[in-house]
């Protein structure tokens, strides 16, 4: 399964990467917008939007162009807890 994480604390990245393949997820983690971000997404799995750390430009920027497949989970907490009760419910 591949997971998008958008938002988040940037010095939590590597935790949240330890914490996908714990679950056996690929991920690709954005905590601050880069130029080709839009390029870079793809078409994962899953979705994760860490809401209260990301800015709403950054959200409509990654939600454009998403396949209709892509899973979108919207999470105001962007603990490493948050993540792992997510990745428990999602990817079995």
């Amino acid at each position: 399964m591949s997971v998008v994480i958008i938002g988040g604390n940037e010095c939590m990245e590597r935790r949240y990467a330890e914490m996908c393949r714990r679950y056996g997820c690929r991920s690709k983690i954005f905590c601050k917008p880069s130029a080709d971000m839009k390029n870079r997404i793809g078409s994962p799995d899953m979705l994760i939007l860490f809401t209260h750390t990301v800015s709403h430009k950054l959200v409509q920027s990654a939600l454009t162009g998403l396949s209709q497949d892509t899973r979108i989970i919207r999470s105001h907490t962007s603990s490493l807890a948050s993540l792992q009760s997510i990745l428990q419910e999602s990817a079995v």
